[in-house]
């Protein structure tokens, strides 16, 4: 039956043979011919995508049309993306085929968050006042993509301005409930295996919140790692470009081709595992479910080796969280100064409201906070000093019923500002049948230690 695949792919956009083919396939293996070609392929891993692309058993553009038909099939319902091109997207395709010398991400696609600058699509910042904004030139982190040979196949739904407000986006999963934001379409599209990679970015939780809703990988690397040129600014203190994918390796790939890296290897705590600490600042708003599903984490991680280490939160390491509200605010007053003064009736009244807010912090009392959180990234290191990564929650539980409200980042908040790396890595559902998380952090600089233990727990709790 190989041999029938092969063929099925090559043929390319030739749908008239495409059809004669499965016709056959149809008489000869039944309907799990069907399934083995039309299915497949959006549901490999980026890796094995990739793997299958360089090794000629997949074409780029037979991987493009897979994705795509999963989209036209789910997208009414997820509503993942705010711009689609398939012709453009598939002739992209068939060029990396020609090619024949992908790169680290060739012929992969690839979703890109709509606060991103892309010079052939437009770019709305998930605002009205941005509706027919067209970029000249596309974000760095999206020109990265395409130099690695990656295929841009859309921009994603965002929240307004990457804050508030959300889009149309549901939760795969149960479209009753919010996939979470601001990365909500990234996060939904990668889940609903549309597409398997997939940007997002992170100013308090919009990257790790929405992966632990929609139950993919979301990484947002140590603050800095990646340069935002061309990328909507809410806050220059806390803006991290992010990634999501369905596994650890993906994001990895992801990231680290991103960089121009190698990627770090992911075996590194497969014959010594990690020393993990535990630690939940606000555990008091953790559901039940959530609490559970830790517990379950961190009995496996030990039952396979790992050594567990008590870290107690204290109020001055929660209060934290506040001083990144204060940060983000009043950026912001800054950051969207423009569009309050030219456009204010365009603007919700969260925004009208934060704006001015914002623009009432005066510059010292931003600079000093700004002090204060560069202190507490210095004085919070010492954490690491005995302990590889820290085992916490990415939310306080399931995706909140309805999709008016994005679920709450206090659980985020305070790794944000310290500027440290995390990944949400699933595990498992609640009782309302949602995913639920894990969170590992890492110490600021040491992603490729992070990326590690995720990957091992991945392996503990039978993810991959």
């Amino acid at each position: 039956m190989d041999q029938f695949i092969r063929v099925y792919v090559n043929l390319g956009r030739n749908c008239y043979l495409r059809k004669v083919v499965i016709s056959i396939c149809y008489m000869k293996f039944g309907l799990f011919f069907r399934r083995k070609i039309v299915t497949e392929f959006h549901e490999l891993s980026a890796l094995e995508a990739s793997a299958k692309i360089k090794s000629g058993d997949l074409t780029a553009e037979a991987l493009m049309r897979s994705c795509f038909e999963r989209i036209d099939e789910r997208d009414k319902l997820v509503g993942a993306w705010s711009y689609l091109d398939k012709d453009k997207a598939i002739s992209e395709a068939i060029k990396s085929d020609k090619a024949g010398n992908p790169g680290r991400l060739g012929g992969l696609p690839v979703a890109v968050k709509d606060i991103m600058d892309t010079d052939d699509m437009p770019t709305t910042y998930g605002s009205t006042i941005y509706g027919n904004h067209q970029p000249s030139e596309d974000a760095d982190c999206v020109k990265n993509v395409r130099t690695n040979g990656g295929i841009i196949i859309g921009k994603t739904v965002t929240t307004e301005f990457a804050w508030r407000n959300p889009g149309k986006t549901r939760n795969p999963n149960n479209a009753k409930h919010t996939p979470g934001g601001s990365s909500s379409g990234s996060a939904a599209g990668v889940a609903d295996m549309q597409v398997p990679l997939a940007f997002g970015t992170q100013t308090a939780g919009s990257v790790i919140r929405p992966a632990a809703y929609c139950g993919v990988v979301g990484y947002k690397p140590t603050f800095g790692t990646h340069d935002r040129k061309g990328v909507k600014e809410l806050s220059n203190y806390l803006d991290t470009v992010g990634t999501f994918a369905r596994d650890v390796a993906d994001v990895s790939l992801f990231d680290y081709a991103l960089r121009g890296q190698s990627c770090p290897n992911l075996a590194d705590y497969d014959n010594q595992p990690p020393v993990i600490g535990l630690m939940i600042p606000f555990s008091i708003e953790a559901s039940k479910d959530a609490l559970l599903a830790y517990e379950n984490v961190y009995k496996k991680a030990e039952k396979a080796g790992a050594s567990l280490v008590d870290i107690p939160s204290s109020m001055k390491f929660e209060s934290l969280a506040d001083l990144q509200t204060v940060i983000m605010t009043g950026d912001a007053g800054a950051s969207l100064s423009w569009e309050y003064e030219h456009h204010p009736e365009r603007l919700t009244r969260f925004y009208r409201d934060s704006i001015a807010i914002g623009k009432a912090i005066s510059e010292s009392a931003l600079k000093n906070a700004k002090q204060l959180a560069d202190d507490a990234r210095k004085r919070e290191a010492s954490i690491f000093e005995k302990v590889d990564i820290l085992l916490t929650l990415p939310a306080s539980g399931e995706a909140p019923e309805g999709i008016d409200f994005t679920g709450d980042p206090l659980f985020n908040r305070v790794w944000t500002l310290l500027g440290w790396p995390c990944i949400n890595v699933p595990a498992g559902v609640g009782s309302r049948r949602l995913p639920l998380g894990v969170q590992v952090v890492g110490s600021a600089g040491q992603d490729a230690s992070a990326l590690a233990a995720a990957a091992w727990l991945e392996k503990v709790l039978g993810n991959s």
